[in-house]
């Protein structure tokens, strides 16, 4: 008895010194969408308050989080800090179908609801903001929550609440980059966006600051004299002790648009950015074994949660993949989190999560923000030798070895090849031969999309063409469901679809290997984004502290694209029915246009709509090699037949659900139904 009695106080104090979410704070809890019901699953509330976590520096499980053993430590010798939580579930859970679907939010925002029900915002209340009522009439239980500590608070965004790295009691200091691209008629420009704050530059930060100058991204930085330009600083909220700061730069003059403009300054107290990793994973960990006081999602004593997937767009699904390559998806006890995870139009990226001074919302793109670490190696599943760097690493290799690795799906549309390094998730760093893709994972490229498809009718924005309007979303619905199957009793999901070397669909992005048609007033790129071998420093790749900014690049990765058909539509990829049964040319890139600046780099993540000539009179009378609409479909009832065709064959292969191929082929008759008039 005594020495059963000893065991159970061990096992206590181990499970009290290695405590992951401490407890729950839950602030309201009410009706979702007025109580409406949804199938079986019944009425949803919405649960919003905060969770507070407690993590040991010292488990092998929290070794991958840069500066950890700096944080202030409680007396237990744990790390603390909390983040805002939201959740939408079945009143009564046991109604709901045993998933949790995470939604890894994307600068604070909530996306899981616009890609997966076709409404949503960020503070979810309505019926209008379920919109078709997907999730929930599938059962899932979706959670977000706080995990980007440099977010300013506002606009119902997701915080978390970072704790500040201190050598003893000194601030510790270092080099903080910030690049900006201005607009048209910019005088004065925040460092850095999407309603992010900013390190605190210290006082000789103020005084020596530099800012440079290039119009492209391989030009020569050229210095802007500082009695040029004008460095402002200003607290936005006092609710936080490490609560950053917004800076902008103003130039009276004006500032040249389109041009690179980076901020390099000293800063202070940089923070611990990598709990958001262990955030998450101690969240979802929390919810599958019902640990962590108050825990919403237990009911009598269990816990109904029974599978977990995470999700994330193009930051968020960044985010999964570091996430895994970590190895966050192992919690502390050595269990599996997620059971499957899609990164979606998240590239061949990680991203700027988990370093010293880290800002989670630096990207990679083909003209702006080239040059920050997240378009580093590796950038596949398959775990391979980087012949640039000497690595041996892949997405994946760390859960292999811990057993904790989740089922992939990697979904991407064609502009992740243009400017998210795309094929890289499924080739060698140097673009020579494929990757082995693991049993484990499947990749399917959309093709004729751009990374967030446009609206209709057509906007106008900053490219030379119109944008992209090619709908991936109802695919991710499918696949969705088709993920969960897999986690649950092992049922294979649809076949992997994306261009391949091997079989010539995927090539370089050049014109003359790409095939893409001679359309009349069309530019073709003579850019992609192509990721640099980065040099941070002597310190960088042990201990992710960043010596040199801005950093020196060692050489290229290899990028290629999907080659086209005769009308400039994507090969070896999975096409929307509006692609498939085409009236325009569908791309994944856009040309910036003489008046925003930069003319011919890529406009960020914007494909392009190049309609079809009507008739043949309209085509012979541009010079457009392109069939027109009217060559193409004799009526309007043959390109239904035709479009009703394809979207048989994608539910047929399990890519489309029936609900959405109703929906589709009454959309695109009514869009298309001009065109033969």
């Amino acid at each position: 008895m005594q020495r059963l009695l000893f065991g159970l106080l061990t096992c206590l104090v181990v499970s009290t010194s290695q405590a992951a979410v401490v407890r729950f704070e839950v602030n309201r809890r009410e009706p979702f969408a007025k109580g409406e019901t949804f199938g079986s699953a019944g009425a949803y509330e919405r649960i919003i308050g905060r969770v507070y976590f407690a993590v040991d520096p010292t488990l092998r499980q929290n070794a991958e989080i840069v500066d950890l053993a700096l944080a202030p430590r409680n007396s237990l010798g744990q790390v603390e800090f909390w983040a805002d939580l939201f959740i939408l579930a079945p009143v009564d859970l046991a109604k709901g179908n045993g998933a949790l679907l995470y939604d890894v939010n994307n600068r604070g925002n909530k996306l899981a609801l616009g890609m997966f029900n076709s409404a949503g915002g960020n503070d979810p209340s309505t019926r209008e903001h379920a919109g078709d009522g997907f999730l929930m009439r599938q059962g899932y239980t979706v959670v977000w929550s706080g995990w980007d500590g440099e977010l300013l608070p506002g606009g119902d965004r997701l915080r978390l609440m970072a704790p500040v790295a201190k050598s003893g009691n000194e601030s510790i200091t270092g080099q903080v980059r910030c690049e900006f691209v201005p607009s048209p008629n910019t005088k004065r420009m925040v460092v850095n966006w999407a309603n992010h704050g900013s390190y605190r530059p210290t006082e000789k930060g103020l005084r020596e600051a530099t800012l440079t100058i290039r119009p492209r991204p391989s030009s020569a930085r050229v210095i802007v004299p500082r009695e040029q330009w004008t460095m402002h600083v200003a607290d936005v909220s006092s609710d936080s002790p490490t609560q950053l700061p917004n800076i902008e730069v103003e130039i009276p003059a004006g500032m040249q648009p389109g041009a690179i403009y980076e901020l390099i300054y000293e800063a202070a107290d940089p923070l611990v950015m990598g709990v958001g990793f262990a955030s998450v994973r101690d969240l979802i960990a929390a919810f599958k074994s019902g640990a962590g006081d108050a825990n919403p999602l237990v009911k009598e004593g269990q816990p109904l949660i029974r599978r977990a997937h995470g999700f994330g767009v193009s930051q968020s699904g960044r985010f999964l993949r570091e996430f895994v390559y970590l190895g966050f998806n192992e919690d502390e006890q050595g269990k599996k989190v997620f059971d499957g995870i899609m990164p979606h139009v998240a590239g061949g990226g990680l991203g700027s999560f988990n370093y010293r001074f880290a800002q989670p919302t630096r990207h990679s793109n083909q003209h702006d923000h080239h040059d920050y670490p997240p378009d580093r190696f590796p950038f596949a599943y398959e775990t391979l030798t980087d012949p640039l760097s000497g690595q041996t690493e892949g997405i994946l290799r760390r859960a292999v070895v811990t057993q904790t690795a989740p089922l992939v799906m990697h979904t991407q549309s064609s502009g992740e090849y243009w400017t998210r390094s795309g094929s890289l998730v499924h080739t060698e760093p140097l673009g020579v031969h494929d990757s082995e893709v693991p049993d484990g994972v499947r990749i399917y490229a959309f093709g004729g999309t751009q990374h967030g498809p446009a609206g209709w009718p057509l906007p106008g924005g900053s490219g030379q063409n119109l944008p992209n309007p090619g709908d991936y979303k109802p695919f991710l619905k499918s696949l969705l469901l088709a993920l969960d199957r897999w986690a649950t009793d092992g049922t294979e999901p649809p076949v992997s679809r994306f261009p391949t070397i091997r079989d010539g669909t995927l090539v370089d992005w050049r014109h003359n290997a790409t095939g893409f048609p001679n359309i009349p007033e069309v530019s073709y790129p003579e850019i992609i984004q192509q990721p640099h071998f980065l040099d941070f420093g002597p310190r960088w790749l042990t201990q992710r502290i960043i010596d040199y900014q801005p950093p020196v690049i060692r050489g290229d990765y290899k990028v290629l694209a999907p080659r086209c058909d005769v009308d400039g539509n994507d090969l070896g990829c999975l096409q929307p029915p509006e692609v498939a049964v085409p009236v325009a040319t569908y791309t994944g890139w856009n040309l910036r246009k003489a008046d925003v600046g930069a003319e011919g780099q890529l406009v960020s993540l914007t494909g392009s709509y190049i309609p079809f000539p009507r008739t043949r009179a309209d085509r012979e009378r541009a010079g457009d090699p392109r069939l027109s609409v009217q060559e193409r479909y004799e009526s309007l009832d043959e390109y239904v037949r035709q479009f009703t065709a394809a979207c048989d064959k994608l539910r047929s292969g399990g890519y489309l659900l029936e609900e959405d191929a109703e929906r589709l082929i009454k959309r695109h008759r009514e869009r298309v139904s001009v065109l033969f008039d």
